[in-house]
């Protein structure tokens, strides 16, 4: 079973590849929730927090210590009402996580978008290839049931629009599905 019906609000993560625009669906669904929702960006998160082994120079990122953002994320997904934004999902407990959306991008696009982030080649290559390969999707695919992750296009302004409706439509839903649960 996902998570617990005592929360107040779910436990949603947002993944894809850099450049797939999670932040921006992060944000725009904290505006827009039904139900109060934190954002966390986890990567800034990892660096604010101090979570990581240390930084590897080639790749420009933190190794992170997954065993202290697990505890420093613990207390906080367990009350509910949280965003979890990050290019990977499958690190977050079973437990967590009540929605999964994996935001996928054309990785032509996607190239163009890394580079005016000023990432290196190799980091822009290494993402276009896990793009192209379903990396992502697979990895929340074999971690999470089938009927909580959502594959959804994230290349338009339309896209962007569409997704956030969706989503808070699915909270709503979320809401009323615990609230006749705790009844």
């Amino acid at each position: 079973m996902p998570s617990s019906t005592s929360k107040h609000a779910p436990v949603i993560v947002i993944t894809g590849t850099p450049g797939t625009g999670k932040t921006t669906h992060a944000q725009l669904l904290v505006e827009e929730s039904p139900v109060p929702l934190k954002h966390i960006n986890v990567g800034e998160w990892v660096k604010e927090q101090e979570l990581y082994e240390e930084y590897d120079e080639d790749w420009q990122s933190y190794t992170v210590d997954e065993d202290k953002l697990l505890d420093a994320l613990e207390p906080i997904a367990s009350a509910g009402g949280v965003i979890l934004d990050w290019h990977t999902s499958d690190i977050f407990p079973e437990r967590w996580v009540d929605l999964v959306v994996v935001l996928r991008c054309d990785h032509t696009q996607l190239w163009e978008r890394l580079e005016k982030r000023g990432y290196p080649s190799k980091k822009i290559q290494e993402n276009n290839e896990a793009e192209i390969m379903e990396v992502v999707l697979d990895e929340a695919r074999s971690s999470y049931a089938p009927e909580i992750v959502v594959d959804l296009k994230s290349e338009s302004t339309e896209d962007l629009e569409s997704n956030v409706a969706r989503i808070v439509q699915w909270i709503e839903a979320w809401r009323k599905d615990h609230r006749t649960a705790e009844q």
